[in-house]
Protein backbone atom coordinates (compact mmCIF):
# COMPACT_ATOMS: atom_id res chain seq x y z
CA UNK A 1 0.00 0.00 0.00
CA UNK A 2 2.81 2.08 0.48
CA UNK A 3 3.93 1.81 -2.90
CA UNK A 4 0.90 4.38 -4.06
CA UNK A 5 2.49 7.29 -2.62
CA UNK A 6 5.93 6.75 -3.89
CA UNK A 7 5.80 8.51 -6.86
CA UNK A 8 3.42 11.31 -7.93
CA UNK A 9 3.01 9.40 -11.51
CA UNK A 10 -0.31 6.96 -10.11
CA UNK A 11 -1.64 9.87 -7.95
CA UNK A 12 -1.50 12.08 -11.33
CA UNK A 13 -3.08 9.33 -13.03
CA UNK A 14 -6.46 8.85 -10.77
CA UNK A 15 -6.45 12.70 -10.39
CA UNK A 16 -7.08 12.40 -14.40
CA UNK A 17 -9.07 9.47 -14.36
CA UNK A 18 -11.81 10.98 -11.73
CA UNK A 19 -11.69 15.10 -13.42
CA UNK A 20 -12.66 12.76 -16.84
CA UNK A 21 -15.11 10.66 -15.19
CA UNK A 22 -17.09 13.82 -13.01
CA UNK A 23 -16.20 17.22 -15.24
CA UNK A 24 -16.46 15.66 -18.48
CA UNK A 25 -18.71 17.32 -19.86
CA UNK A 26 -17.75 20.55 -18.51
CA UNK A 27 -14.21 19.98 -19.93
CA UNK A 28 -14.60 21.36 -23.45
CA UNK A 29 -16.05 24.74 -21.77
CA UNK A 30 -13.36 25.14 -19.47
CA UNK A 31 -10.89 24.83 -22.34
CA UNK A 32 -12.29 27.45 -24.43
CA UNK A 33 -12.57 29.74 -21.60
CA UNK A 34 -8.72 29.19 -20.98
CA UNK A 35 -7.91 29.55 -24.50
CA UNK A 36 -9.79 32.72 -24.61
CA UNK A 37 -7.91 33.89 -21.61
CA UNK A 38 -5.11 33.22 -22.62
CA UNK A 39 -5.61 35.36 -26.06
CA UNK A 40 -6.66 37.95 -24.16
CA UNK A 41 -3.76 37.92 -21.73
CA UNK A 42 -1.32 37.75 -24.56
CA UNK A 43 -2.55 40.95 -26.65
CA UNK A 44 -2.68 42.87 -23.18
CA UNK A 45 0.53 41.95 -22.90
CA UNK A 46 1.76 42.67 -26.40
CA UNK A 47 -0.17 45.77 -26.16
CA UNK A 48 1.80 47.09 -22.55
CA UNK A 49 5.29 45.99 -24.74
CA UNK A 50 4.49 48.83 -27.72
CA UNK A 51 3.36 51.42 -25.40
CA UNK A 52 7.00 50.93 -23.83
CA UNK A 53 8.76 50.94 -27.32
CA UNK A 54 6.34 54.18 -28.31
CA UNK A 55 8.47 57.43 -28.56
CA UNK A 56 6.62 60.48 -26.83
CA UNK A 57 5.75 62.94 -29.47
CA UNK A 58 3.65 66.55 -28.75
CA UNK A 59 1.30 65.28 -31.01
CA UNK A 60 0.09 62.14 -29.93
CA UNK A 61 -1.67 63.78 -26.76
CA UNK A 62 -3.58 66.10 -29.26
CA UNK A 63 -4.80 63.33 -31.29
CA UNK A 64 -6.41 61.29 -28.33
CA UNK A 65 -8.23 64.32 -27.07
CA UNK A 66 -9.45 64.82 -30.71
CA UNK A 67 -11.08 61.61 -30.83
CA UNK A 68 -12.20 61.56 -27.13
CA UNK A 69 -13.78 65.03 -27.80
CA UNK A 70 -15.41 64.44 -31.26
CA UNK A 71 -19.45 64.48 -30.53
CA UNK A 72 -21.36 61.30 -30.68
CA UNK A 73 -25.15 61.11 -32.63
CA UNK A 74 -27.39 58.56 -30.97
CA UNK A 75 -31.02 58.28 -30.31
CA UNK A 76 -32.89 59.65 -26.99
CA UNK A 77 -34.40 56.84 -24.78
CA UNK A 78 -36.92 58.40 -22.05
CA UNK A 79 -36.26 56.75 -18.70
CA UNK A 80 -38.35 53.33 -18.00
CA UNK A 81 -41.74 54.33 -16.31
CA UNK A 82 -42.19 57.93 -17.85
CA UNK A 83 -45.18 58.22 -18.69
CA UNK A 84 -46.59 59.14 -22.77
CA UNK A 85 -47.68 62.50 -21.92
CA UNK A 86 -44.88 64.09 -19.37
CA UNK A 87 -42.28 63.90 -21.80
CA UNK A 88 -39.53 62.05 -19.40
CA UNK A 89 -38.60 65.24 -17.87
CA UNK A 90 -39.93 64.61 -14.19
CA UNK A 91 -37.69 62.68 -11.83
CA UNK A 92 -39.13 59.99 -9.65
CA UNK A 93 -39.28 62.48 -6.38
CA UNK A 94 -41.47 64.77 -8.73
CA UNK A 95 -44.01 62.23 -9.64
CA UNK A 96 -46.43 61.84 -7.19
Amino acid sequence: MGRLFDSPWPIVIIIVVALLLFAGPKLPTMARSLGQSMRILRSEVKEMRNEGNKPESPSSPSASSETAESPVEGKVIPPKGAEEGDGGTAGPSQRA
